[in-house]
């Protein structure tokens, strides 16, 4: 194997190789270095370096086709704000065969007397499906370890060691079954719930602990519970009988909501696979409605399940910004924010959620999703987002020969990206058959806070402001404090930054004035995009959760693609998110809010998968 195909390899993996001057560094994951892979790694370092040195230090990954002017790595970093340093990124991925090969999955042993055959039919399959993809499938043995704990009860000093196993932090899921409790079960957790109490109260002081903590110390009395070692990484699938009413497209998506949050609290997992004779759902905390006829397993468990687990749903900590303040009074964008949600109210898209408080009666679960959930006192489902026009200083767009005279900057393919004297950075891109070079602006938008009521913001209080230049910057309404539970960037901040750069950069017409953007948990049919330069796309992509590198990567891509195919005379863009929803940016917010009034109206949009399978089938056929 010649050098630039294995380092693209292993860069694919999520194995990142860069040059410190004559030392090879290397970022990966936990448990993806095998022996073998070192040994390769140590033979053959000095013709590594020497490709690495040739790149800029860097490797470039070979998903750039004729289609994709940019590596993904480069588009990663551009919308993660990873341009200072190279550590602790990981390239996306968007083919879901390289994301099956990164996966490790394991089988829960059935419970005594386990007769859903319709459950077992399905499951068996699965395992065959999932392995057929490239997915290493583990035994129960080998995915966990024996754990052994103790707690203790206050007051009476009475000690308990529990002895169970554990799954390792290694494995990416855990596919169990759905368990109904017993009396005896209900009694069990009873006590369980009891004692957590009496622990957080009087020995905790009420401090936050850690799921897999929590987790420990009641999953003796939880049939549903499965022990991980670090949640953050293993997600928990259940396989459960199909809800028949969650699926109904007859049922108002508003109703869905409680089904489905509760669906995944009661039986501890963060995805349901929902089983029937004919039909397969899968739901996430994205809560989408999405249902497959059980004839297109295939396309299931490779576009919509390895996907899912391969990117776990999980918000931006405040620790990947760099924390400011703004004035939102002064933003005339801030102020259209609210208006365009106050606007959009009628419309019924955007949901007002639930507070985990109120959706979550127990104190242990209403922990381990406040835990998972990085502070956040709720969740919504849909944002509203405005960017601002994009800043430059100097040229916006230079010649081919301004261009070779610029510099290298680190970490970056020099063939992609470079910098002039004062810092200003052009990348290299492709509009229609030309190449064009392009000043990276200084992208700034305004965003409803995660878990605000949408269509009533308080402007004082609700609106963040996201920057994206070298790194990603947060600033928070003057007077509030940061560190607040309900101060949070929404989930979709990547979506949102990367509709803002590839509009820049492909389709400026569409945010020189600034650009409103809408994402909602629903589909419009194809007949909505009927009026002029609106377009559509997205629908084949791999079903990402939100808040990934990847969901962005999609995004930025989908606009880049409606330009390549119509032109960049773009008045709006629909960029779908099958399994969650749709992404919509415009040039006007009254221009957006009156076409999607419109399409409401004429029951052309709706929350819910109603639309999704016209709306694909539509696209096919363009």
């Amino acid at each position: 194997m010649n050098v630039s195909k294995l380092v693209n390899d292993l860069n694919q993996q999520g194995v990142q190789l860069w040059a410190d001057n004559d030392k090879l560094k290397i970022n990966s994951p936990k448990g993806l270095l095998t022996p073998e892979i070192r040994t390769k790694l140590a033979e053959r370092k000095t013709e590594i370096l020497a490709f690495l040195q040739q790149n800029n230090g860097i490797a470039s990954d070979i998903c750039t086709s004729e289609t994709q002017d940019l590596s993904l790595q480069t588009i990663g970093r551009l919308i993660g704000g990873y341009c200072r340093k190279v550590t602790g990124f990981i390239p996306p991925v968007i083919d879901p065969k390289i994301m099956a090969n990164k996966l490790k999955v394991t089988f829960r042993p059935l419970p005594d007397g386990y007769k859903e055959e319709t459950i077992l039919k399905f499951r068996e399959e699965l395992e065959g499906k999932l392995r057929d993809n490239g997915v290493q499938i583990l035994s129960w043995e080998e995915a966990t370890k024996e754990f052994n704990y103790e707690i203790t009860i206050p007051f009476v000093n009475w000690k308990k060691k529990i002895a169970t196993r554990v799954v390792k932090a290694g494995v990416s899921a855990v596919v169990d079954v759905e368990k109904r409790p017993s009396l005896l079960g209900k009694v069990k957790i009873f006590a369980a719930e009891l004692l957590y109490k009496f622990y957080s109260r009087f020995v905790l002081k009420n401090r936050q602990i850690s799921a897999s903590k929590i987790m420990q110390f009641i999953s003796w009395a939880e049939e549903n519970a499965r022990p991980l070692e670090d949640p953050t990484n293993t997600q928990a699938i259940v396989l459960t009988k199909l809800n028949q009413e969650f699926v109904d497209p007859k049922i108002p998506y508003q109703q869905k909501i409680p089904i489905g949050v509760n669906t995944l609290i009661e039986t501890f997992s963060e995805i349901a696979i929902g089983v029937s004779d004919t039909k397969i759902s899968i739901l996430n905390m994205n809560l989408s409605d999405s249902v497959f006829p059980v004839e297109s397993v295939d396309e299931f468990v490779c576009k919509s399940l390895i996907p899912k687990i391969y990117v776990p749903i999980q918000p931006l900590p405040l620790s990947r910004f760099e924390i400011g303040e703004y004035d939102p009074k002064e933003s005339i964008y801030a102020t259209n924010l609210v208006r365009m949600g106050r606007e959009l109210a009628s419309t019924g898209l955007l949901p007002s959620g639930f507070k985990i408080d109120d959706a979550v009666k127990r104190k242990s679960h209403r922990d381990i999703v406040d835990w998972m959930a990085n502070g956040r006192t709720g969740v919504s489902y849909g944002f509203v987002a405005y960017a601002e026009p994009p800043q430059y200083v100097g040229a916006v767009e230079i010649s081919e020969q301004e261009w070779e005279r610029l510099s290298s900057i680190e970490g970056f393919s020099r063939d992609e990206l470079r910098q002039n004297q004062i810092g200003r950075r052009y990348i290299k891109t492709r509009i229609g058959e030309t190449y064009v070079f392009k000043q990276l602006p200084d992208l700034w938008l305004v965003s409803s806070r995660s878990g605000s009521k949408k269509t009533d913001l308080n402007l004082e209080t609700d609106v963040l402001r996201i920057g994206l230049q070298d790194r990603l910057l947060l600033q928070v309404p003057k007077g509030i404090d940061p560190a607040a539970g309900d101060i949070k960037p929404s989930y979709d901040i990547y979506v949102m930054v990367s509709m803002a750069l590839a509009a820049a950069l492909y389709a400026p017409n569409l945010i020189e004035n600034g650009a409103p953007m809408v994402h909602f948990h629903g589909y419009p049919s194809i007949a909505w995009f009927e009026s002029k330069n609106e377009y559509c796309t997205g629908v084949y992509n791999p079903s990402v959760p939100c808040g990934t590198y990847e969901s962005g990567v999609f995004n930025f891509l989908g606009i880049r693609n409606l330009v390549d195919r119509y032109g960049s005379d773009i008045a709006l863009a629909g960029l779908v998110e099958p399994d969650h929803g749709t992404n919509i940016i415009a040039s006007d917010w009254e221009y957006l809010v009156a076409r999607i009034k419109t399409g409401v109206e004429q029951g052309q949009i709706e929350l819910g998968g109603k639309h999704f399978a016209s709306l694909k089938a539509s696209l096919a056929a363009s």
